[in-house]
């Protein structure tokens, strides 16, 4: 029942946003944060141990798309235990997903959650992003990895000049924004940094 309400209330804040999201994605949402949960018991993927945490990083995860361009392709570096891009993969299905992370229950959760979830727009590789197969994206993410010039500069080999770097930060995130010259977006619960391929 717990799961419903928090989805109830996910729902409530992304309207709130002026985003409208399938009802198909807050099924996968509410079935992705339980199984989060689940694993997390055992194998300790993330901080969060309450559906409510679960709710604000699914929202931190999804809120961008209220100021981001279309996308068809998406890279996300060190995607952990899958924010932002399993959320953005169930809300994007039209959208291919690469998640590259490279610690092995990490990984090994991403992949079956994407087969549970039904996802078959993502792809997940078990390497260090340096080992990934290069090719250009028209989005780029990364959240809690590194500071923003590290995440910049593994990323250029996958940017063109469309590119999109969108890294999720906290709220003092105003000097690694100038170190790759980002726009920073902020928001209410959070900041979001976002940088184009330099000259």
């Amino acid at each position: 029942m717990q799961s419903y309400i928090v989805m109830d209330r996910l729902r409530e804040r992304f309207l709130a946003s002026r985003l409208i999201l399938p009802e198909e994605f807050y099924q996968k949402a509410d079935q992705f944060a339980r199984m989060l949960l689940s694993w997390n018991k055992i194998h300790n993927l993330s901080g969060a141990k309450e559906m409510h945490e679960v709710e604000r990083h699914i929202f931190d995860s999804i809120f961008p798309l209220s100021f981001l361009e279309d996308f068809k392709t998406a890279l996300d570096i060190g995607s952990g235990a899958g924010f932002p891009a399993l959320p953005l993969a169930m809300a994007k299905s039209r959208a291919s997903f690469t998640l590259v992370e490279p610690l092995a229950k990490r990984s090994s959760f991403l992949q079956f959650a994407a087969m549970t979830l039904q996802l078959e727009n993502v792809t997940v590789i078990d390497k260090r992003i340096e080992q990934a197969p290069i090719m250009a994206f028209d989005l780029i993410t990364s959240r809690a990895v590194s500071d923003a010039k590290t995440i910049y500069d593994l990323a250029l080999p996958f940017m063109n000049s469309a590119t999109i770097l969108l890294l999720y930060k906290g709220k003092k995130s105003a000097i690694e924004a100038d170190a790759i010259g980002a726009e920073t977006i902020e928001a209410a619960h959070s900041n979001y940094l976002v940088a184009k391929r330099r000259a």
